[in-house]
């Protein structure tokens, strides 16, 4: 699918995601080995984006499966459609026919769920399953996904042990928001995703909204940079700092200003208390801190002549 890393960083380029070489080198083995890959980094460095832009290169469905609290195998695997075996246990009875259990257990009655739908796809290449926050689940469910992650297979008692034709790339991303089981990553390869330089943040902006100016780009990169130096709840990522260079070309901004900032500091913060954060170290620095910083020189050197 891939021969080599460089090829698959190009093909990454191409549909629009940078991968720095320590993350395309763990992608390559996720895809070659294959063996799953467990993601983890603050929200919004692109640990989601990773997957479905691999999906996308390679030409093969994304399956997603969003965790949350109190997820279990119904949702995440299958559960029987109960409504429709009910009627087909009633349109027997009106019939007189004999209804054998077995069959109310057959593939007519499956609901499939985002992992079996992985392990099921029919190729010919393998799916690309993403299961998203697993460090929102309990660790029950991690268990659970032992199976999975270890050989392709899954377990339904009606139906007996399934194999996956094609196993499925598996990526997992985790915020961190608990531990994760040993016993889960010792299944899994593992890449902590960092916020990027400079450099390449612009160059991802730029990737994902080509119709931005370099300007724009730069100075959204560079003033979300500075907010995550200061003491807020929710430090934005390259995806707020993509959403709000989005914002601010709706706007028709080909600059950020302190108006500008103003105007658009929703795009990039999501708390009350982050915003009174930021507008008390001011937006004009926030937007330009070398402008911010010439200004007040030019204040105190001003200031004796004004009084004098």
């Amino acid at each position: 699918m891939v021969p080599d890393t460089a090829t698959l960083t190009k093909r990454l380029a191409d549909v629009g995601y940078l991968a720095d070489p320590g993350l395309a080198t763990a992608l390559f083995c996720a895809v070659r080995l294959p063996q799953p890959l467990l993601l983890e980094g603050e929200a919004g460095v692109g640990k989601t984006q990773a997957a479905k832009a691999l999906a996308e290169l390679l030409d093969t469905p994304l399956i997603r499966l969003q965790c949350f609290e109190g997820i279990d195998a119904a949702e995440a695997l299958y559960e029987w459609n109960y409504p429709r075996q009910l009627l087909g246990i009633r349109l027997a009875e009106a019939r007189g026919d004999d209804l054998a259990e077995e069959s109310l257990f057959g593939e007519s009655y499956l609901i499939r769920r985002p992992l079996l739908e992985a392990l099921e796809h029919p190729g010919p290449r393998p799916a690309v399953l993403l299961i998203d926050e697993v460090d929102r689940a309990d660790e029950e469910f991690e268990a659970f996904l032992f199976e999975l992650l270890a050989e392709s297979t899954v377990t339904i008692p009606e139906i007996g042990t399934l194999t996956a034709t094609h196993p499925p790339i598996v990526i997992l991303t985790s915020n961190r928001t608990r531990d994760l089981h040993d016993a889960l990553k010792r299944r899994c390869l593992y890449h902590w995703i960092d916020y990027p330089p400079l450099a390449q943040a612009v160059a991802i902006v730029r990737a994902r909204v080509p119709e931005a100016s370099e300007a724009l780009a730069t100075q959204v990169a560079g003033a979300v940079a500075r907010l995550r130096t200061l003491d807020i709840q929710k430090p934005p990522g390259v995806a707020e700092a993509i959403d709000w260079v989005h914002a601010a070309t709706l706007m028709g901004l080909d600059h950020l200003d302190e108006d500008g900032v103003g105007a658009t500091l929703g795009s990039v913060l999501k708390y009350r208390e982050d915003h009174d954060v930021a507008r008390a170290a001011g937006l004009r620095w926030i937007a330009d801190p070398a402008r911010s910083a010439q200004e007040a020189a030019e204040a105190v050197r001003d200031a004796p002549a004004r009084h004098g």
